[in-house]
C-alpha cells in the first residue's frame, strides 16, 4: 500500500514553503496561522524531520526541507494542471438530455437556440423516450422525469406548476355546434390523452355531469392530442405548458377558463453529486430561467386566473 503523508498537512507545508510565511498561507487556505502551524508540525513528526527553521520573525527552509518542497512543488502543480483540465472537460463538450416526445417538441425543442446562443461551448443531445423514469444511466446528463419528484438517488428540480385547459381549434367555436358552457362539450368530440383520464375530474371541477359513455380519439402522446386539437378533430384537456406554444401562436384558443391543477409536473433530475457543476449546472440554471419567463408571462397574461 502507499504510504503518504497526511495531505492536509502536505497542503500546508506547500504553501508555507512557498511564502516562506505561516501567516500568508493561513491567509490563502482560509484557515488561521495556528492551524498551518499545527499542520506543519505534524508533518515534521510524520517524517521525523524538521522542515523550517524558525528565526526570531523569520522562516527559514531547512535543507531537507528546500528539497522536499521542490519535489513537491512539481506535483502539485500537475494537481493543478490536471484539475483545471477535468473541470474545463465539465465545462464544455456532449450534453445528454433524456426527454418525453411531448416535452421535447412542444416545449424544450423551439427554444434550445437561446441556450445555444448563451453556451455555444456545450453541444446537446436530445433522446426523446417514453418511459423516462430511470433513463438517467451512465450515458445520460439529464433527464426530464414526469410525477411528483420522489424519485430516490437524483437531485430533482419542478420546473412547472401545471394545469389541464380544455382547448380547441378557433374554427370549431366558429361551426354550428354550440360551445357557451361546459355542457355543449358533450356534443363535441373529446380527444383523450392516454397517460391521463381527466376529462371526468374537470367536468367535476365545473359541477357538470361528464357524458355517460367515453367516446373520442386516444392517443399515445399529449402531443398527437394537441395537433388533433389544431386540426380541428375536436377538443383536447391539455397540459397548460404543453399547450401554450399553439395557444401563443392563435392555432388553438382556451374553450373554457376553467384550469383544472395537477398533482404531477414535469421534473429536472440530474446525479446529486453533478448538480451544482459544469454542463449539468449551466443546463439547469438556463431551464429554470426559461420556467421563470414562463411563468411571469402567464402572470402577466392571465391576471391569477391559475392559482
Amino acid at each position: 500500500m502507499r504510504k503518504l503523508p497526511p495531505l492536509n498537512a502536505l497542503r500546508s507545508f506547500e504553501a508555507a514553503a512557498r511564502h516562506l510565511s505561516f501567516t500568508k498561507a493561513a491567509e490563502e487556505l482560509f484557515v488561521t496561522q495556528a492551524a498551518v502551524s499545527h499542520q506543519v508540525k505534524a508533518l515534521e513528526d510524520y517524517l521525523g524531520i524538521a522542515l523550517f527553521l524558525r528565526r526570531n520573525r523569520a522562516l527559514l527552509l531547512t535543507e531537507a526541507g528546500q528539497n522536499y518542497y521542490l519535489e513537491i512543488r512539481q506535483m502539485f502543480e500537475q494537481l493543478t494542471l490536471a484539475t483545471s483540465k477535468i473541470m474545463l472537460a465539465s465545462e464544455q463538450g456532449s450534453l445528454t438530455v433524456c426527454v418525453p416526445p411531448g416535452f421535447a417538441i412542444l416545449w424544450l425543442v423551439p427554444r434550445l437556440s437561446r441556450f445555444h446562443e448563451q453556451h455555444p461551448e456545450i453541444d446537446v443531445r436530445l433522446k426523446a423516450v417514453d418511459e423516462i423514469t430511470g433513463s438517467l444511466t451512465d450515458y445520460v446528463d439529464i433527464a426530464i422525469y414526469y410525477g411528483r419528484g420522489s424519485w430516490p438517488g437524483v437531485k430533482s428540480y419542478r420546473l412547472h406548476k401545471e394545469f389541464l385547459i380544455p382547448v380547441c381549434s378557433p374554427l370549431l367555436l366558429q361551426g354550428p355546434k354550440p360551445l357557451k358552457t361546459p355542457a355543449d362539450l358533450k356534443q363535441h368530440t373529446l380527444l383523450h390523452d392516454e397517460t391521463r383520464n381527466a376529462w371526468r375530474e374537470w367536468f367535476a371541477l365545473v359541477a357538470e355531469e361528464p357524458p355517460a359513455k367515453k367516446s373520442g380519439p386516444v392517443f399515445s402522446h399529449s402531443a398527437l392530442a394537441l395537433k388533433a386539437a389544431v386540426h380541428g378533430q375536436g377538443i383536447a384537456l391539455a397540459n397548460s405548458v404543453l399547450a401554450k406554444p399553439e395557444l401563443d401562436s392563435g392555432h388553438l384558443v382556451k374553450v373554457f377558463p376553467q384550469a383544472l391543477p395537477t398533482n404531477d409536473a414535469f421534473f429536472m433530475v440530474c446525479r446529486e453529486s453533478q448538480a451544482d457543476i459544469g454542463k449539468v449546472a449551466r443546463f439547469r440554471d438556463w431551464l429554470l430561467s426559461e420556467v421563470a419567463l414562463d411563468e411571469e408571462l402567464d402572470r402577466t397574461e392571465n391576471q391569477g386566473q391559475y392559482q
